[in-house]
């Protein structure tokens, strides 16, 4: 007897289907990032006349809005067009990974190991496994966002299942779930830096160090794997039914899924022999403790080469496993096989490269007229003077962070901003700079997965676009919500059993100060 899969309320599908055609209803994500970018040169007109003005909390300097709609405002976006495309922090990182990721797809080895994997793993795991490994992505920065993400959905088509609930769950692990993982990573160091110096405006002597939220980030691992492995299950699957789209044959014979061909395990075996080869020099570069690879200042992994160029390794890991693979099935025959393969794949990023190139101009534009400091600034105000104290002011925190995060991407250029306010104040409320930075990571990641400010949102957009060509911001936020809600609240109630409990968020990191 097989079990009947749960599908979501009523009340709940309805919403959502409205939230995706008032989303979608809205003109093509290019074409609203153009409309975006002109609404905010006539806002900072608007607010450069209205007197609006804050103190930088870090600086003491006096924040106005610059207004865009002048000769001066005319002469940037006009000499500043081109390098706010080509300096958008997302597009080196995705077409240098898609290089390498190129050569791995065009071998046939992507999609080899992917029928491997569904047909060996258990299915019941497969959901939890995407979020979890979406979640230890971030110790790699973001190249879970151009690696893991589109992964998520050849996952879900090989093993017969709706490719977008795939990318759901990889998005959900890569972005929503940000602030948690087993291992430090590059941010860590940045936003416990930026702590450190918010908290010496109240102790001079104060040190945070990088790990000040380890512990905590470790339990949010599992609970962000579980919650959302468990929306993907109960509510974005059923919701999305079954997949008729293109590709939803592929790789399958008689509705199973293909099994591999000697030719293909060979390539394997090939490929596993180059992988290994490959991290054996990436492990002599790391493990001794002066590698080649290490800090070499501080002879760490923070801050070092492997870490900062991990971009570079997924083109050169990628370039190395898929040419063996392609040479040993015969998928290669010639160096010209490889740059094709290469530039087929970045053949498919041309929607992402228009709207990258219009989300630039609105995230620079943004970013010009003080608008997003002055946001954080007067909302840190409001906060100081509500009167709150305890679990309850925190979890105040959490939600100001998380709508924040709607209009400020980069979480250490929020920070930046919003440390040197929240630090000193809960400082002087007796409250720790690490249990501070904890909860504003919370309301950080939470919103990531809706926010169309997030660097690599127009990426999942396309990513979205491939399998549903009608699909549009709408679309995105519609299945992604779900998400956000669940992640907030179980995040928000492991916050407060933590503070009730008294447990340290990291070593030598505790709630308050003696």
């Amino acid at each position: 007897m097989t079990r009947r899969r749960a599908s979501p309320s009523r009340a709940l599908t309805v919403f959502l289907a409205t939230v995706e055609r008032g989303g979608n209803a809205l003109p093509h994500p290019g074409t609203l990032f153009a409309i975006l970018a002109g609404v905010i040169i006539l806002i900072s007109a608007v607010a450069a006349r209205s007197g609006i003005e804050v103190v930088h909390p870090g600086t003491g300097e006096l924040i106005q809005p610059v207004s865009l709609a002048t000769v001066a405002g005319l002469h940037r976006i006009l000499t500043e067009m081109v390098t706010n495309f080509t300096n958008f922090a997302p597009l080196g990182t995705v077409l240098v990974s898609m290089l390498g990721i190129g050569v791995l797809e065009s071998s046939g080895l992507i999609a080899a190991a992917l029928r491997l994997l569904v047909l060996s793993a258990p299915k019941h795991l497969l959901t939890f496994v995407i979020v979890l490994a979406g979640v230890l992505s971030n110790t790699a920065s973001e190249v879970g966002y151009v690696l893991l993400v589109p992964l998520g959905g050849i996952i879900f088509l090989g093993a017969g299942r709706h490719p977008i609930a795939g990318l759901a769950a990889a998005f959900a692990g890569v972005s929503g779930g940000y602030s948690a993982n087993l291992l430090l990573g590059t941010v860590d160091p940045l936003l416990a830096g930026l702590s450190e110096e918010a908290a010496r405006i109240v102790d001079g002597g104060y040190s945070v160090n990088p790990a000040a939220n380890y512990y905590f980030m470790v339990a949010s691992t599992f609970l962000i794997a579980g919650a959302g492995t468990w929306v993907t299950e109960r509510i974005v699957i059923p919701r999305l039914g079954a997949y008729t789209g293109e590709g939803a044959t592929e790789e399958t014979a008689d509705g199973e899924l293909r099994a591999l061909s000697p030719t293909e395990r060979r390539g394997l075996g090939f490929a596993l022999a180059a992988a290994g080869v490959f991290v054996a020099v990436l492990l002599w570069g790391t493990v001794p403790i002066d590698g080649f690879l290490r800090n070499p200042e501080t002879g760490g992994l923070l801050r070092s080469p492997f870490l900062s160029g991990i971009v570079a390794f997924i083109f050169l890991g990628g370039t190395v496993v898929g040419v063996a693979y392609g040479v040993a099935t015969g998928a290669f025959r010639n160096d010209a096989d490889v740059m094709n393969g290469m530039g087929k794949t970045i053949s498919t990023l041309g929607t992402y490269l228009v709207l990258v190139f219009f989300a630039a101009q609105f995230v620079a534009y943004f970013n010009w007229t003080n608008l997003g400091l002055i946001m954080a600034v007067k909302g840190a105000e409001t906060l100081r003077s509500s009167g709150l104290g305890g679990i309850p002011l925190m979890l105040t925190f959490v939600l100001l962070s998380a709508v924040i995060n709607l209009f400020m991407g980069s979480a250490s250029a929020k920070w930046a901003v919003m440390a040197p306010v929240f630090i000193p104040m809960f400082m002087l409320l007796g409250y720790t700079p690490e249990l501070t930075q904890t909860a504003y990571r919370i309301g950080d990641s939470t919103t990531n997965v809706i926010a169309p400010m997030m660097s690599y949102f127009a990426l999942i957009v396309a990513f979205f676009e491939r399998y549903d060509r009608k699909s549009g911001i709408g679309t995105v936020v519609a299945t992604m919500l779900p998400y956000t809600v669940t992640f907030f609240v179980c995040w928000s109630v492991l916050l407060m059993i933590w503070m009730v409990l008294g447990l340290p968020v990291g070593p030598g990191a505790g709630l308050t100060l003696d």
